[in-house]
This record gives C-alpha cells, structure tokens and sequence, in this order.
C-alpha cells in the first residue's frame, strides 16, 4: 500500500474513533469512550510503527541485542561474534553489551521469539505498553479529578507525538523510554490502589513496577517513592507502624526486583560493567557524545513535546499547588513534574526523552486547566480569547502529533538496502562464518542476517588472516549501481560468485 494512501486511511480511521469516543463520552459511556480513545492510540501506534527497516538511533542496537538474547537470555552481545578486535568501552561495537538495562530487550527478544523475526514484533512491546498506559493514565487522573480530566489527558497521551515515535522506534532512545514511562505510571496506579484498598498485593505490584522501572533506566524509577509517601500523607498513614512496614516491603521488592541483575554483571562481566557504571555516572558531569545543550533545555523543549501553550497551565497548577499547600493531589503531581526536570536541568548530558516519565502528570495539568477554563468561561471578561485558548490547548499537541507521525509522507517505508539485506537470509552463504566488509548498514546486516559485518575494510594482511581461518569474505562495492546495472535483490544474490556490477562480491572463497 502507497505510504500517503495508508496515512489519509489511517488518519479517517482515528478521528473517526475520537470522534465516537466523544459521543459515548457526552453520553457518560466512560468505558466505551476509554476503548475508542485507546483502539485510536493503537492504530496511531501501528501505523508509525510500520517502517520495515531498523531506524539508527538507537533502535538497531537494540534489536540485534534481543536478537541475540533469545539464544541466550544471560548473555547480552551486540556482536556475536568478530573477526576483528572489539573496544569494551564502545558501546555501539563491542562483544558484551551491558550499556543499557535489560527488561525490554528480554521482552523485545521475546516478542520476536512468539511473533517471528521483523520489526513489527521488535516494536510490539512498546506498542502495546504505550496503549495501556493511555488506560492507566484515565484511571490516575480520574481518581484524583473529574472524569473530564481523565478524558482530556488519555486523549493527550493517545496522540502524544513523542510518544509515538518512540514506540516506533524513530528516534534515539526509544523502546527503553516508553517502558520507563509505562513503569512509572504503573507504580503510581498500584500505589493509589494500594492506599485505596488496604491490599498488600497493590504494594508488592507497586514495588514489582519500580524494580523493573530500575531494570530499564535505572535510579531515576525511584521517582515513585515520594509519590508514595505523598499519598500516604493524605490517607493520613504516613506516621503509622503498618505504613513502616510496607514501606519496607515496597523497598524490599525493589531490591528483589532490580538488584540481581547488578550483582550478576558486575560479577561477571566485571570490566564491561565497571566502564557502563561509570560512564553511566558521566552524564551527570559531562557532555556525552555531542549531547550538550543550555541548562534550560528541557523546559525549553516542552513547548517542542506538548505545545506553545503549555507554560501556561503549569503556571497555574504550580501557582495553585503553592497557594493551597495543603493538596496532596497537587504535590504529588507537582513533585513527579519538578523534581525529574530539576535533576535533568543539572545534568550536563541533555536529551528530549529524559523527561518523558513526567509526561502523564503533565497532560492532567493540562487537562484539569482546560477544565476549569471550561468549567468557568462565562465568567471570563474576555470570552472569545478563552474559547481560543480551549482550542489551541488541544489543537497545538495535534498539531505536533501529525508532524511526527507524518501520516502524509511520501517516503518509502520499505527502503532498497532493507530489502537487500533482508535478501540475504535466504541465501546458501548466509551462515555464521560469513563476513561482509564495506557496508553502510553493519548492525543491520548482522540483525536480519547471520553474517558478521563491519563499516570499514581491513588490510589486506588482515584480510588473509580471517580467510586462513575458514571465513568466507564479501566486499560490499563502493559505488553506486546506475539505472541499467540495477537488479533485483533476489538476483543480487543468485550468482554471489560472479564479478558483476552488484551490491556485494567475494575476494575469498575457502
């Protein structure tokens, strides 16, 4: 299907689905406009996640790494194997792989291990844990609001650009950032429904949701705990002894949960570990890898991530918050909002999707300001100007939803060199002992391939050693093939022997 078809389709579809979702709203069907509001996220979701090629940043490193955990969940590689020697300290080609958190790359492996080896089934887990948290979200800010509150901010988190890019992997940091949200969001539900209920279950689920929060981003999961304790505050807990004792119980689980794991690398990948560790601790006090931005970047970026607008009603939330003291709805909101934004803005290594975790109390700020502007418009002087506002309050977030989503691209979805590379599976040489110099896609080839790939040519010195030890070698040409030298992928690989004009050509057979 031509990418611009499929986007109008795709875009009829959902504000068709809004729209209904709003009628069943009006007519106080709340799980029914819920489901439309999430079945809508869905497709947005699946439509931006239909891009049948592994994005650069960081998505490629990431599916190679689950690629290989499936043969060996303990074990995390980036590559398999190599024929040349591996620096340690880069995470981008190294052996043993422990620069980022585990939990979604065992998902993700998982997900290609049920649902088979592409994308889509990379992409799966994000997809589905961005669509519940559109629920979870609903459920938060319906217990501490209004329904309409709840209604606005699933809407805004269904439509979320950001979060839709990274759900489809487009840009860097991707799947991790949208299990961390999805955790975070989660521990704050199962702690209300722990302090609503009285039931240990919701504690230890709580616990349960920041370990696995640590197991994706690490300590900035512990955002939670606070929040715990806010809540406790309110329920007018927070002094007594059976609140001492969950509190240990949440802690315990945390540690239960995410501890293992650090145990298990630093002991045995020790020298790996100890250079993530630190260089983990870098980007507090260093600009990492071109990553360097003002202090004010992150507040600057939200007007970037959720609208010209939305200055406006974080100013009147805080004000409010400030002004009352004494809601600890408010604070709790407020704190998950400031305190990651403070400690980001000290940070010396800025990127757009640290913050993303906040994003859930953010859209209820947004939507309890449009609420109360709703709610008390006629009492407004300036009437026509509030209404405006109602607009653009929801009108900016969609705007920077459709740019980037792109549902009107033209773009191929289904580049050449993804087809070329995925050619090669189901070739005669495509086996462990193949390597392919000279690509512009090494991590990629190794993904949908078996092969061994690298970006560079080795000296020919170089190149007798690996072919003395039984590799078969290709060298990907460097120039580009003209029009009438054109050939399909599947011809490419037909006569892999023959020096023709194709992608790839052998200088060694054994």
């Amino acid at each position: 299907m031509e990418p611009l078809f499929l986007g109008i389709a795709t875009l009829s579809v959902v504000v068709l689905g809004y729209l209904i979702a709003y009628r069943q709203y009006a007519q106080k069907h709340w799980l029914a406009a819920l489901v439309l509001i999430m079945l809508s996220g869905l497709a947005l979701r699946l439509f931006t996640a239909s891009d049948f090629f592994l994005h650069p940043w960081d998505e490629r490193y990431h599916a190679l790494v689950a690629k290989n955990l499936i043969h060996h969940p303990w074990l995390p590689t980036l590559y398999e194997n190599s024929v040349l020697p591996l620096d340690f300290k880069n995470w981008t080609a190294t052996h043993i792989w422990v620069h980022k958190q585990p939990f979604p790359l065992w998902t993700m492996a998982l997900s290609m291990r049920l649902f088979g080896f592409n994308e889509m089934a990379l992409r799966l887990p994000s997809i589905v844990l961005s669509t519940l948290g559109i629920g979870i979200t609903f459920a938060i800010a319906r217990q501490f609001f209004n329904t309409r509150v709840a209604f606005i901010a699933s809407f805004l988190y269904s439509i979320h650009g950001l979060i839709i890019e990274l759900s489809a992997g487009r840009v860097a940091t991707d799947h991790f950032d949208v299990f961390f949200l999805f955790f975070i969001q989660l521990g704050v539900w199962m702690a209300i429904r722990f302090f609503q209920t009285q039931k240990v279950i919701f504690n230890l689920l709580c616990g349960l949701s920041v370990g696995l929060a640590i197991l994706t981003k690490w300590l900035p999961a512990l955002i939670v705990i606070p929040l715990w304790l806010l809540l406790a505050y309110e329920n007018k807990r927070l002094f007594s002894r059976q609140t001492f004792f969950q509190f240990l119980l949440l802690i315990g689980m945390v540690a239960v949960v995410s501890l293992p794991w650090q145990g298990y690398i630093f002991t045995t990948f020790p020298q790996e570990a100890q250079w993530e560790s630190s260089f983990n601790f870098k980007h507090l006090t260093q600009t990492l890898e071109n990553h360097s931005h003002p202090f004010y970047y992150h507040f600057d970026k939200l007007r970037m991530i959720y609208g010209e607008l939305i200055y406006l009603p974080l100013l009147w939330f805080f004000y409010h918050t400030f002004k009352t003291f004494r809601n600890p709805k408010r604070w709790i909101l407020t704190l998950w909002i400031l305190i990651p934004f403070l400690f980001f803005t000290l940070a010396k290594t800025k990127m757009q999707a640290y913050t993303l975790f906040t994003a859930p109390a953010i859209f209820m700020v947004t939507a309890l300001f449009w609420d109360y502007l709703y709610a008390y418009r006629n009492q407004f002087k300036y009437k026509g100007w509030v209404v405006v506002l109602l607009v653009l309050l929801l009108a900016l977030p969609i705007r920077f939803s459709l740019e980037r989503i792109k549902p009107f691209s033209l773009s191929s979805r289904n580049p050449l060199w993804s087809q070329e590379l995925k050619a090669l599976a189901n070739q005669s040489f495509n086996k462990e002992n193949t390597v392919i110099f000279n690509t512009e896609h090494p991590i990629e080839t190794m993904f949908y391939t078996h092969c061994i790939a690298y970006e560079g040519i080795p000296d020919t010195k170089t190149l007798d050693e690996i072919y003395k030890k039984g590799y078969r070698i290709y060298l990907r040409q460097a120039r580009e093939l003209s029009s009438s030298e054109h050939r399909k992928p599947e011809e490419i690989w037909s006569q892999p022997y023959q020096v023709v004009y194709i992608s790839y050509k052998p200088i060694a057979n054994p």
